[in-house]
């Protein structure tokens, strides 16, 4: 049987599934779920052999919001010997297609932890056999160089188990298992930071930072303290006015670059319309801050908004669904041109990195 494998955060494999078979029966695709509970994985098993690649064609996976990688298998579980691992990966892929990368996954916990090493190993000599084979191309350790090519996936279950797919280059993750590894830079005053930098990563393309995260823009971080997200801003170059009530780290401040006001940042309005960026990690209620964001966007008090919403212990993804759709109907009531992705970022845990900006004038925008 043919299934999509979804990577998620360990946790959260029921709003993964539950997204990704919504999101199939739009396309008229159906299948059934299994999730490995606490594991981040899910499988969605097709009914259909072929509605594998083609809700791949179909449906980006950033549209969805829970997934960090997918794959469509090409094998069942395959159990494999306790020697001539590699041999029997080969004979199981058969010779129809040719890929531009490998990749070597596993489930994102403990377990998975002590089999990345066993993955490392054998990875070597299975890259190795699989361009002797013409199965891997020669550039197989950049998929990148191949954007019309397709990625090997190894999920090892075990060191006895694996179960081989594909996923296509131009809708995948460039990480494995959706993963980034950023580096926690000592000089930020909170580990948030590496929300921010994660988002900038995942929802702007590298080629438009130079338009869109650049030195010498102003931006607004409302519920700012301590920094974290403060910092981000700072480090590409930015003016920052920092919202928030707490006091800000003083290497922040000593930069001059940050301008600190002391308020509710439900309250703050900026005196000027050059704002390009605003960010905003509130822990308050996702309704509520899904209404402020829509607002800023649309009086022109911002151009791009990243921002976080909180999850619910329980009806999370209904009601990630409400609160995005809040949004839409308050861009769609003004008639205005948008851009909205949502994602549940590596380094999220109990909320959801949202991107908007219009791609139209805002319609409520204030004179100055």
């Amino acid at each position: 049987m043919t299934s999509i494998v979804l990577f998620c955060r360990p946790g959260f494999e029921k709003e993964c599934g539950a997204e990704i078979q919504e999101k199939a029966a739009w396309n008229e695709m159906y299948g059934y779920l299994e999730l490995k509970k606490n594991k981040g994985i899910v499988f969605f098993h097709l009914q259909e052999s072929e509605h594998g690649e083609a809700l791949m064609n179909k449906l980006p996976l950033k549209r969805l919001i829970f997934a960090r990688q997918w794959f469509v298998t090409v094998t069942d579980t395959l159990a494999l010997p306790d020697y001539n691992r590699v041999e029997a990966i080969i004979e199981a892929l058969g010779t129809e297609w040719q890929y531009s990368d490998l990749r070597m996954e596993m489930a994102d916990d403990n377990d998975g932890k002590e089999l990345s090493k066993f993955c490392r190993k054998l990875s070597v000599p299975l890259r190795q056999a699989l361009r002797k084979k013409k199965l891997l191309t020669q550039k197989g350790n950049n998929s990148a160089d191949d954007p019309d090519g397709a990625i090997l996936h190894a999920l090892f279950l075990s060191g006895q188990e694996v179960i081989l797919g594909f996923s296509l280059v131009r809708n995948s993750s460039p990480h494995v298992m959706g993963i980034p590894r950023l580096k926690f830079p000592s000089a930020s005053p909170s580990r948030s930071t590496l929300k921010l930098d994660e988002a900038f990563l995942f929802f702007i393309p590298r080629d438009e930072w130079g338009e869109r995260l650049t030195s010498g823009m102003h931006a607004v971080d409302l519920g700012s303290a301590p920094g974290g997200w403060t910092y981000q801003l700072v480090r590409r170059g930015m003016m920052v006015t920092a919202i928030d009530n707490g006091a800000m780290a003083e290497s922040l401040m000593a930069t001059g670059q940050v301008k600190h006001k002391m308020m509710d940042g439900f309250k703050y309005i900026p005196m000027k319309h050059n704002v390009h960026w605003m960010v905003c990690d509130m822990i308050e209620k996702p309704q509520r801050v899904a209404k402020l964001m829509s607002e800023w966007l649309l009086k022109g008090y911002c151009k791009e908004a990243m921002f976080n919403l909180k999850l619910p212990m329980k009806g999370r993804y209904q009601q990630v669904t409400n609160d995005l759709q809040a949004i839409k109907d308050a861009f769609d009531e003004h008639n205005v041109k948008y851009e909205l992705y949502a994602k549940h970022l590596y380094y999220d845990r109990e909320e959801i990195t949202v991107h908007a900006r219009l791609l139209s004038p805002a319609p409520l925008k204030e004179k100055e």
